[in-house]
């Protein structure tokens, strides 16, 4: 077993392990991309992004004939998503394998950067894996017989602040396990080394104090170290890993005869002549037929990580070379696999019954209240008083998905059924800075739309265009986004035919480490007594 791939285990063509969603939904399946022409082309080639959407340090693993994928989610919850391909080009959302984080306490308000970063996803002893570090509390894993579920509740291998990017290998040829991490210098003080420990095999703890596997202060021209993905190989242990920063790094291998080293260096992937800044983080998978293919991301801006995939062989020196030569390709035959529809992670939704799709997180652990199931369609949010209402980024309460790379348009039907003054719901655009449309209460009982914005250095939103009058509780909201992510707000009230535009352009931004989000949420000023729902309609995310 190379590492790169195991044996055939029950996780079928993509029904997936779920923990956390709300069943249902038609956003629960695949659907065919908007936009811009990528992945699959149709033809018996692709073009990269073959994920154009925040996947963020993509880990892949192949069991028989499916392939897997899980990504970073951050602080927000149900996390650890899982995605199946047969093709590795087109792929399908099929669930989560973290219904809430943990600490549960620490998550109980949003930690946009913090949380799940760079999980792993391995298959081992005929269980699924996934390991992964969170900066402020240490290491966690947890595993399934089978990607349906059920996983485990998160177990916490090693504590420690500043462990992140954590991968475990277990050696068929040896019998050991081990664990390698990387350091965040945020908070560990220092980065730019990879550490390694001896695991126990039930993959529980780690069983030495562990050592410094690489410090790449000491290979000219490199920094920041991290993200690293442990192989078996040829008779040799390989570290792939990226190196040179987010936006503008590349990716490294490293090898080694010993799992302590000492270890030999190579860039195999860099953007060299091409467009694809920062090609690196991800990993390596060998196909049923002996094909090597690596995935990866690009940093894209407010749009986040977007997934490529890249071609991989091995060289007469047995290093890997990614791509042409060590250059990101952009267009390039499929893998030899068989023939798959095209599909992409879904983004619209009905919510039939209340309930939402696997594509949407809420920016924190949940709680009950905020999403109620009923009899018909839509999804009713419930008017959650708070007193950090003027601050969505602050709101636990947001429902979200990952804002799609392309042009796009997104429209939501929205029915404000809350009462209170002051209570409001809408749809928003939320990154550092953030802008939404909506409908909020007024005091003398009216529906009037707002449309307000926060500045990524403002504590607190403001108008981005003044108030207006409806007749009735219900209205369209609208968003035109541009390939390069400016939003264009509009609105179109009950029974008008056509929008109408307010307010400026609005350039969404990103977190620290997150890309912008599409979201929806209802909430009230704090005061007595149920403020009510709002009821969110048929979400569309168009070309």
């Amino acid at each position: 077993m190379t590492g790169a791939d195991a044996g055939r285990q029950d996780g079928g063509s993509g029904t997936g392990a779920d923990a956390g969603r709300q069943d249902g939904g038609p956003g629960t399946g695949a659907a065919t991309a908007p936009g811009p022409v990528t992945g699959d082309l149709g033809d018996g080639t692709y073009r990269n992004p073959v994920l154009a959407a925040d996947w963020s340090d993509p880990d892949v693993l192949r069991v028989g004939e499916d392939y897997y994928l899980t990504a970073s989610s951050f602080g927000r919850a149900p996390g650890l998503p899982l995605l199946h391909s047969r093709d590795l080009v087109n792929w399908t959302l099929v669930g989560h394998a973290l219904e809430r984080l943990e600490p549960a306490a620490a998550f109980t308000v949003p930690r946009h950067d913090s949380g799940v970063w760079a999980p792993s996803l391995r298959h081992h002893d005929g269980r699924f894996w996934i390991f992964w570090g969170d900066p402020d509390h240490g290491i966690y894993q947890v595993n399934s017989p089978t990607v349906r579920g059920p996983w485990t509740a998160p177990h916490l291998v090693k504590a420690g602040r500043g462990l992140i990017d954590a991968c475990p290998l277990w050696d068929d040829a040896s019998g050991e396990a081990y664990l390698v991490h990387a350091l965040a210098k945020s908070r560990a003080g220092v980065n730019n080394r990879l550490v390694g420990h001896r695991m126990s095999p039930d993959g529980t703890k780690v069983l030495d104090e562990g050592g410094v596997l690489v410090d790449a202060d000491g290979i000219p021209g490199w920094f920041t170290l991290e993200g690293p993905k442990l192989y078996r190989h040829d008779g040799w242990f390989w570290i792939l890993a990226p190196a040179g920063g987010v936006a503008t790094g590349w990716q490294g291998a490293l090898r080694s005869r010993s799992f302590f080293g000492p270890y030999e260096e190579r860039i195999v992937l860099a953007q060299g002549d091409t467009d694809v800044n920062g090609p690196h983080q991800g990993g390596w998978v060998r196909t049923q037929h002996g094909e090597d293919w690596f995935l990866h991301f690009q940093q894209s801006g407010a749009h986040g990580r977007l997934v490529h995939l890249q071609p991989m062989r091995w060289d007469g020196d047995g290093w890997p070379v990614l791509g042409d030569g060590g250059a990101p390709v952009r267009v390039h035959r499929k893998p030899d696999l068989p023939e798959q529809p095209a599909a992409r992670p879904a983004v619209d939704d009905t919510f039939p019954g209340g309930r939402f799709g696997r594509q949407w997180q809420w920016t924190a652990n949940p709680e009950e209240g905020w999403a109620t199931q009923h009899a018909g369609d839509g999804l009713r949010l419930g008017c959650v008083r708070t007193e950090r209402l003027d601050d969505l980024r602050s709101v636990p309460h947001v429902l979200t998905q990952r804002l799609p790379a392309g042009a796009r348009v997104v429209e939501v039907g929205l029915r404000l059924d809350g009462r209170a003054p002051g209570a409001r719901a809408g749809l928003v655009v939320l990154g550092d800075a953030y802008a939404w449309i909506g409908l909020e209460r007024a005091p003398d009982g009216t529906a009037r739309l707002v449309h307000r914005f926060a500045p990524a250095d403002a504590g607190a939103e403001r108008d981005a265009a003044r108030s207006l009058p409806l007749d009735g509780d219900r209205v369209r909201l609208r968003i035109e986004v541009t390939a390069d992510a400016r939003c264009r707000f509009s609105y179109a009230s009950d029974g008008a035919a056509e929008p109408v535009r307010v307010g400026p352009e609005f350039a969404a931004t990103p977190w620290r480490w997150v890309g912008a989000l599409l979201g929806l949420f209802a909430g009230a000023p704090v005061g007595a007594g149920q403020a009510g729902t709002a009821v969110f309609s048929a979400f569309r995310v168009t070309a």
